[in-house]
């Protein structure tokens, strides 16, 4: 596969970020989703290799893909898709921002990572494979190259080649009579090299093996013969760490240890009590002493399986492997989508220059400078571009081609971003009835367009069919990708938020439990959708008049928010404000009036003094001043309010209405009658003028 080429219609590969002895992983960019994946595709072994090895790593590959596709976990590399393209097998995964363990290693010249590094990977792996065995999956090959640390600080484990079900034992038998190793000497289980059953203890031994290297430099058995390595697994006890090491944690030296006996039976019995273990700091539960496993041959001799003849050591996390998956900044990419955008148009222009404006190359930059816009915040713009790419993607390649459909949906969103939800509406029904016609009701695409459908809906005010739809996503998701899969999880919280906007606060609220559990469970307790779900359950909390309880959570998710995301961050400042507002629910209204103060303060400096949110936390003083009576400083607030909405957004807008009926409240509440009467007149002019559909 070369680069540029598109898979499927749909991946274009960009770089190769690494290379293995099955295959190659692509950076690459769905052009349907608009995102960066990792596409691994199984190298072509040529017309001079045994057929049967072929069809061995064929199977292997297709195996990963249908293992790691099952499996949803924050410590797992999702699995987005997967098939084959002209006779090549492929499977698409997330792009990794980060590097591998074997990266780690070698940019620290070979030096062990510090010790809190390796009790967080340790805890994080180990969460990892609790969940992967609960699912009766064995990964059988971890090593440092199979465990990427991303630039966030989450842990993940990717590459199962050769994992194998509990209920799968044949699949294993074909596998290994084809002679080829399954796992890596330097990280092998006593187990797998005589050849023996294998269970999710060898796992551990795997883990032990790479904890043992990242904390003290090198491998438990750090020799350059094959023979010589398998021999110290299966019969020799390995070094204490701490020979290496001696400033290691005795708790730590002593996991470690525990992971490397010899017999399955004296590790700890699975990784979730290995994750208390790694938690509490403590050595409670030590397993006993390693017991040296024998396989003696006729004579006595001890020997290894058939499958070792001939092995080399293959790679150990400082030797050659997979390439390292490059650090990127994700703050850096954030804040630069503008010059992105510049750049995908200059590269669409010098592409219409050489093939065309038509051609599908030209078309993909002018796709992407759209999408930067987006990024950028310049929604109409993008709306603009991306009408022009559908429009001539229909031309040139038809109105039902995905990369059509794409770029019409990507229209639809940009109508809902500046309101326009009709038109967006009518935008998504008719992709929708497209993807179910050419791609089938069940795609991830066609389901996307759906949860995309019921959002609108929901904005459009049809609260009945936007519920109705975003549960039948949910079911679908829930089917096709699993029911804690991050999508599924979204159309769940696009239920709950019907459900809150229709009044249905009680079943909004539980919902919303299930989500931030979910999310919790998934993806991490500080990842945004979580913290995003405790939010909405906290903000559930308080329409349901349990302000109390709606306290609690809110301080301890600006606790958690402020830890992860820093005290000046939008979401940070958003669950202080919902704080503040409840505080007044409660009657403290001079603990609200400062908390108000505040928020208004940090979002003035940090989003604008005509930000939206701003604006909210002045209405938000406005409100308090008037609770605590001081009605002439309140009305100072809302004409802010006011004469602001009415600069940014124009007179006859909603929410300048909304803005001028406070006014006008606060004018009656100071006695000034008739300004608050003339006041009401032309607000409920205005709105006699739009019901009866004039301008």
């Amino acid at each position: 596969m070369g680069e540029n080429r598109l898979v499927q219609g749909r991946y274009r590969l960009l770089d190769v970020i690494g290379r293995g002895g099955m295959g190659e992983v692509w950076r690459a960019r769905d052009e349907s989703l608009g995102r960066q994946v990792a596409v691994k595709c199984l190298k072509p072994l040529g017309p001079y290799h045994d057929p049967s090895l072929a069809r061995v790593l064929r199977e292997r590959f297709r195996r990963e893909a249908r293992v790691a596709a099952g499996l949803s976990h924050r410590g797992v590399t999702v699995v987005h898709d997967f098939g084959e393209s002209d006779g090549v097998p492929y499977l698409v995964m997330e792009f990794l921002e980060g590097r591998d363990l074997s990266r780690l290693l070698r940019d620290n010249k070979g030096h062990p990572l510090p010790v809190e590094d390796v009790e967080d990977i340790a805890a994080q792996v180990a969460a990892a494979l609790a969940y992967t065995h609960r699912q009766g999956v064995v990964h059988r090959d971890l090593k440092p190259a199979n465990v990427v640390r991303l630039t966030d600080g989450t842990v993940k484990i990717c590459d199962f080649g050769i994992a194998r079900l509990g209920d799968d034992i044949g699949f294993t038998a074909r596998l290994t009579g084809t002679g080829v190793a399954l796992g890596t000497p330097h990280y092998m289980s006593p187990e797998q090299i005589g050849g023996d059953a294998v269970d999710q203890r060898s796992d551990l031994y795997s883990l032990g093996c790479v904890l043992y290297e990242i904390a003290t430099g090198a491998p438990p058995f750090d020799l350059e013969d094959a023979w010589a390595i398998l021999i110290g697994h299966r019969d020799t006890p390995p070094r204490p760490p701490r020979e290496h090491r001696p400033e290691l944690p005795g708790h730590l030296e002593q996991i470690i240890l525990d992971l490397l006996a010899k017999r399955p039976e004296e590790r700890p019995y699975d990784a979730g009590e290995l994750v208390r273990r790694l938690r509490g700091g403590r050595t409670t539960g030590a397993f006993p002493g390693a017991v040296e496993s024998t396989l003696p041959d006729a004579g006595g001799r001890r020997r290894s399986p058939a499958w070792t003849h001939g092995m080399t050591t293959g790679p150990k996390a400082l030797g050659t492997g997979l390439g390292p998956l490059p650090p990127v900044s994700g703050a850096m990419l954030s804040c630069r989508w503008a010059e992105a955008g510049e750049a995908h148009r200059a590269v669409a222009a010098e592409r219409a220059a050489l093939l065309g404006p038509d051609h599908p190359e030209t078309l993909t930059g002018r796709y992407e400078a759209a999408f930067a816009l987006v990024r950028a915040g310049r929604v109409a713009e993008a709306l603009a571009a991306y009408t022009d790419v559908a429009e001539a993607r229909a031309r040139v390649l038809g109105a039902d081609h995905p990369d059509t459909l794409a770029a019409r949906q990507e229209t639809a969103y940009a109508l809902s971003r500046l309101g326009r939800h009709f038109e967006a509406h009518q935008v998504y029904a008719e992709v929708l009835a497209a993807r179910v016609r050419t791609m089938g009701p069940n795609h991830p695409d066609t389901l996307r367009c759906r949860h995309n459908l019921a959002c609108t809906l929901g904005r459009l005010g049809r609260l009945d069919d936007a519920c109705r739809t975003a549960l039948e996503v949910a079911a679908a998701r829930a089917r096709v990708l699993g029911a804690d899969h991050p999508d599924t999880l979204v159309s769940r919280c696009e239920v709950a938020y019907v459900q809150g906007q229709s009044g249905r606060w009680q079943e909004a609220l539980r919902l919303y439990r299930e989500v931030a559990e979910a999310r919790a469970r998934v993806l991490g307790a500080d990842h945004p959708d979580t913290l995003a779900a405790r939010y909405e359950t906290a903000l559930s909390l308080g329409r349901l008049g349990r302000s109390a309880d709606a306290l609690r959570l809110y301080r301890e998710l600006i606790e958690d928010r402020t830890r992860v995301q820093g005290p000046t961050h939008p979401e940070t400042l958003r669950a202080r404000h919902g704080l503040g507002v409840n505080l007044g629910r409660l009657g403290r209204w001079e603990d609200a009036l400062t908390e108000a103060r505040d928020v208004c303060l940090l979002r003035e400096q940090v989003l604008g003094p005509a930000h939206p949110d701003t604006l909210v936390s002045r209405r938000e003083i406005a409100v308090a001043l008037g609770w605590l009576g001081r009605w002439a400083q309140a009305l100072t607030e809302y004409r802010q309010v006011a004469a602001t909405r009415e600069q940014t957004l124009g007179p006859d807008h909603p929410d300048t209405l909304t803005a001028r009926g406070d006014e006008a409240h606060c004018l009656e509440r100071l006695g000034r009658g008739t300004e608050a009467g003339e006041l009401y007149r032309r607000v409920a002019a205005i709105h006699r003028r739009h019901a009866s559909g004039g301008g």
